[in-house]
C-alpha cells in the first residue's frame, strides 16, 4: 500500500466547518453516528452498534456500512475544499469483505487525489470490539466541489 499524499487545506478553519456540516446531517444523527478524528484529506466516522442498524443475522446492515463510508469519504474531501463551497457524492463503489460485527464501525476516508472539481477518496471500514479490529469494507468514491454554494440547507 502506498502512503497517502500530504495536503494543505485552502481553509485554515476546515475542522470547524466540517464538524458544523456533519452536525446538520439528520440521517447521521438518526443512526447515532459521530465524527471522529479529522485532518487535511482525512475524516473518521464512528457508528456505535444498535440493533436498529442490523440485518437478519445481527451484523451491521450493508446500508449502514455504506452510509458511514459515504460520509467519511465526503468529509475527507470537504476538508480540502474552499470555505465557500459544499460537497456532493458523484459515485461510490463499496466491497464488503467481512461481516460488520462488533461494538462499532469506524469508517476512515482518505483523499487519494484532490482536483479542482472532482476529488477521489478511498474509504476503509472497520468493525471494532474492544481492541479487536476487522477490516470489513473498502470503498472508492468520487466527490464534487460546488464552489460558491453554501453548505447549509436552503
Amino acid at each position: 500500500m502506498t502512503a497517502m499524499p500530504t495536503f494543505t487545506p485552502p481553509d485554515a478553519d476546515f475542522e470547524r466547518r466540517v464538524r458544523e456540516s456533519f452536525a446538520r446531517q439528520p440521517f447521521m444523527s438518526l443512526m447515532g453516528a459521530q465524527m471522529g478524528a479529522l485532518a487535511p484529506g482525512r475524516a473518521e466516522i464512528i457508528l456505535p452498534y444498535s440493533e436498529s442498524l442490523t440485518q437478519q443475522h445481527g451484523f451491521f446492515h450493508g446500508g449502514s456500512v455504506g452510509a458511514v463510508a459515504d460520509t467519511a469519504g465526503g468529509y475527507a474531501a470537504f476538508t480540502l475544499f474552499p470555505a465557500d463551497s459544499t460537497v456532493l457524492t458523484v459515485e461510490y463503489k463499496i466491497n464488503i469483505m467481512a461481516p460488520g460485527r462488533g461494538d462499532r464501525l469506524v469508517a476512515v476516508g482518505e483523499v487519494v487525489r484532490s482536483g479542482r472539481t472532482l476529488t477521489i477518496v478511498r474509504v476503509d471500514v472497520f468493525a471494532e470490539t474492544g481492541t479487536e479490529r476487522v477490516h470489513c469494507a473498502t470503498a472508492t468514491q468520487t466527490l464534487m466541489c460546488l464552489q460558491g454554494r453554501s453548505d447549509a440547507r436552503a
